[in-house]
């Protein structure tokens, strides 16, 4: 890929600051808009000084044009992430969701930038007809009343704004859209980093014998997890070789139950673990696994699987529990 300058949005955050790493290290021009101040911005460290840093809040029209004057590309990766916020403060995940990205094709149209990545999710699908899934299958809010919808609604409108406007105003956009990312801080609200955390504190508890080991739904829902360097290499596989208005699942075909998960992590501990199963919330779907096929069309390979990374992120949350929000 040829240098160029890219501003991107929510780059504090686990996708975003492994996305700005990248960028750097193939030579690139950044900018990063957060919430945060730089001095917290701890996923930066180590990079802060080769970075552009503006303070602000995505809603925040005017500082989002300021940021991006200058610039050849943004990548849109803020929002609100953490499902458990889905149920609790869904006027707010829609809020950031969509103005956010109201405020991003504003500044792009003001300064005349012609390439915008968007960071959808494979929410906006949410219950697919069929598994593997590939970019075809068709969004849905299969019930507005329900809250979880809030963060699927809110990419899906992202999505349809990001075509629709790419059509007159941009020479390139690109839409992607993770599947189950994870590895080392990537937060405490997904889960993976639950089960390190709640596996740690029963194997303290119960020092003999299997751990019972309760998890929601039945423990056959699948996931396809994938490792985030798996994911900032597809996306910049995207980027150098994507169509304009192409969308793009990145992810991993490797399925996995999270009842295997759940052992996995046990094996982690070398305990063996009892699955507990309980009601799943409302609106979860039992499979999930991204056709790749697209991607993988273009060189795209992913290097990781959930045995060789889980290890990696279970060590990360063991070694940093004592920084785990009290609800852990």
């Amino acid at each position: 890929m040829t240098a160029k300058t890219y501003l991107v949005t929510g780059g504090a955050g686990f996708i975003g600051a492994a996305m700005v790493r990248r960028l750097l290290v193939d030579g690139h021009g950044v900018r990063v808009l957060a919430r945060c101040p730089l001095e917290k911005a701890t996923r930066l460290a180590g990079v802060q000084s080769e970075i552009e840093f503006f303070e602000a809040d995505v809603r925040d029209g005017a500082a989002v044009v300021n940021a991006a004057k200058g610039v050849d590309g943004i990548l849109h990766f803020a929002a609100i992430t953490a499902t458990d916020k889905f149920y609790e403060t869904p006027d707010q995940v829609l809020d950031v969701g969509v103005k956010g990205m109201l405020a991003v094709v504003d500044a792009c149209m003001k300064h005349g930038i012609g390439e915008l990545v968007l960071t959808s999710s494979s929410e906006a699908y949410q219950t697919p007809a069929k598994v593997p899934t590939d970019e075809t299958e068709p969004l849905a809010v299969p019930n507005p009343l329900n809250p979880r919808y809030s963060y699927a609604a809110s990419k899906i409108i992202s999505e349809l704004m990001a075509i629709n406007f790419g059509r007159k105003h941009f020479d390139r956009v690109l839409i992607c859209r993770p599947h189950n990312v994870y590895g080392p801080d990537m937060g405490w609200s997904h889960v993976l980093p639950h089960f390190v955390m709640r596996m740690k504190r029963l194997a303290a508890e119960v020092l003999d014998g299997p751990i019972r080991f309760p998890i929601q739904g039945t423990g056959r829902e699948t996931r396809a997890f994938e490792y985030i360097d798996d994911f900032v290499d597809g996306a910049m596989v995207m980027m150098e070789k994507g169509e304009h208005l192409g969308i793009y699942h990145i992810g991993t075909d490797e399925e996995t139950a999270i009842a295997d998960a759940a052992r996995m992590v046990g094996d982690f501990y070398g305990r063996a673990v009892d699955i507990e199963p309980s009601p799943a919330p409302e609106g979860g779907t039992p499979r999930r696994c991204p056709d790749i096929s697209k991607l993988r069309a273009l060189g795209y390979a992913p290097r990781f699987t959930l045995a060789q990374g889980l290890p990696v992120i279970a060590g990360w949350y063991d070694e940093n529990a004592g920084d785990a929000p009290e609800t852990q």
